[in-house]
């Protein structure tokens, strides 16, 4: 993906034919109906785009890693940010003979391959919620999966207030 230029992002879908799906399956998994203690979050340490497939491999491995020692109901999971950003690709045939066929149009437009998601420095990747029995579970699940993702990394633990 690359860094993210000062361009605008690129969303309009009244000018693509067939705009590509987000490969991120769920949003949300876990109890959603707890009240949690702790908030884990991901977050970002620069400017990147990071593909819907990079996202949703990172959902699979917290999720996996979580699940293996945490009970399904004792934490829930968010993917806080959403590939709105369309990713176009101008493909080059790479084989010998290929330069009359390769050089094709100055500027073109290229083909929408996927999408991907714009994150600014300080921005929440992904979201844990738990109880304090698993906030260690938590931090080592979201190291795992930040392997996955194409960004520089801060782990934040925040204690959720409890309003009695």
């Amino acid at each position: 993906m690359g860094k993210t230029s000062g361009n605008m992002a690129y969303t309009r879908h009244e000018y693509i034919h067939s705009v590509p799906q987000s490969k991120i399956s769920r949003y949300t998994t876990g109890e959603s109906a707890n009240e949690y203690e702790y908030a884990v979050s991901l977050i970002a340490s620069n400017n990147v785009e990071i593909s819907s497939n990079a996202l949703e491999a990172a959902r699979v491995t917290t999720n996996k890693a979580l699940t293996n020692v945490l009970s399904e109901g004792s934490f829930q999971l968010k993917v806080v940010t959403y590939p709105h950003e369309i990713v176009r690709e101008h493909k080059f045939m790479g084989f010998a003979g290929a330069d009359r066929l390769s050089q094709g149009m100055s500027r073109s437009f290229g083909r929408p391959t996927g999408r991907a998601a714009k994150v600014k420095a300080g921005q929440r990747i992904l979201t844990v919620f738990v109880n304090k029995a698993g906030v260690d579970v938590a931090k080592e699940a979201l190291e795992r999966s930040s392997k996955k993702l194409p960004v520089k990394h801060d782990i934040v633990v925040e204690q959720l207030g409890s309003e009695t």
